[in-house]
Order: C-alpha cells, then structure tokens, then sequence
C-alpha cells in the first residue's frame, strides 16, 4: 500500500524533490534548461510565484507560493509531470525522471524565509561548483532570472495579524 499524503494548507513552501535513483541528469545542459522552462512556464501562467530556485545535478530546491486556487501538490505535479512529459519528448518515455514524493517545509515568518532563500543560493557554493551564488548559471542568484517577491498578504497570512496581541490589545507602533 503506499502512503498517502495529506493536503497542505495555502503559504509559501521550501521544496526539495530529487531525480529518480539520484542520476545527475541536470548535468546535460538542454536537460538543465527545459526544466528552468517548465519552472517558468507554469509561473507565467499564474499557477504560483516563484521566491528562489537552485537547480543541482540531481535534485531541484524551490522556495515558491502556490496561487490560491493550487495546492503545493498541485504546483508539484505539474512541475514534474510537465518536465517529465517534455524531456519524454526528447529522450523517450523509456525512463523514470523523478523519485516518488517530495519534501516540503512551510515557511514560518521573514527570518525562515530568508534562511531558506539563502539555503538555496547556498547550495552550489556548499557543493564547491562556485565560490559565489551569482556564478552558478542554474541557481535564481544568477543575475537575470525573475523572481517574485513575498507578497505583504502571504507574509500577513503566515505571521497573522501581528498588530493585535493574543490578549486583543495592539501592539505599540513600530513594533513587530
């Protein structure tokens, strides 16, 4: 029986999903850029904004917010099934591309969505492919990509309203 997974609810999501049995297949550059055009596809279609991506060898980090009509699942699915249906194109549906699932973490406030950003920049450096996040062609640090940023009512949806304490009376002014 394989295990189901449950629904999350709406926010902004760190993601990690990982190539079937690990193979380095964003090693081939034109696999490498079909799956930044299937990324962006789908953000250009509204389906969810797009915060911060590293693409390595064998797996993908994403840090994006799911429109409100889509589950996270959903903007997963289509990610991989898009690539997966477009790299078929090219190479054959002979093989597996991705591996069963994937890993999320729902961003709590700025000060997690600001490590997971770095996290993702950082990756590329940790693996010693650059020495700085901006010269890996693959990673949302590389000057020229567009990104979204974390819009007020997601952070405000997260954080909750953080002007009314828990005993209803309001916060001082500049207070967060």
């Amino acid at each position: 029986m394989k295990p189901t997974r449950l629904i999350s609810p709406p926010g902004t999501y760190f993601l990690t999903s990982s190539t079937w049995q690990r193979r380095e297949l964003f090693v081939v550059e034109n696999y490498a850029r079909l799956f930044l055009k299937t990324l962006y596809h789908y953000r250009r279609e509204g389906r969810y904004t797009l915060h911060a991506f590293v693409l390595m060898s064998d797996h993908v980090h994403l840090l994006l917010t799911s429109a409100q009509d889509v589950t996270i699942e959903r903007a997963v699915q289509l990610i991989k099934g898009g690539y997966s249906h477009a790299l078929g194109t090219i190479r054959g549906r002979s093989a597996e591309v991705w591996q069963r699932g994937f890993t999320d973490h729902r961003i709590r406030d700025a000060n997690d969505f600001a490590h997971h950003r770095n996290y993702i920049h950082q990756n590329p450096v940790a693996a010693r492919l650059v020495s700085h996040p901006s010269q890996y062609r693959y990673c949302s640090a590389f000057p020229g990509f567009k990104l979204d940023l974390w819009p007020p009512e997601v952070e405000a949806a997260v954080l909750g309203d953080v002007s009314t304490g828990t005993s209803r009376t309001h916060a001082l002014p500049g207070s967060r």
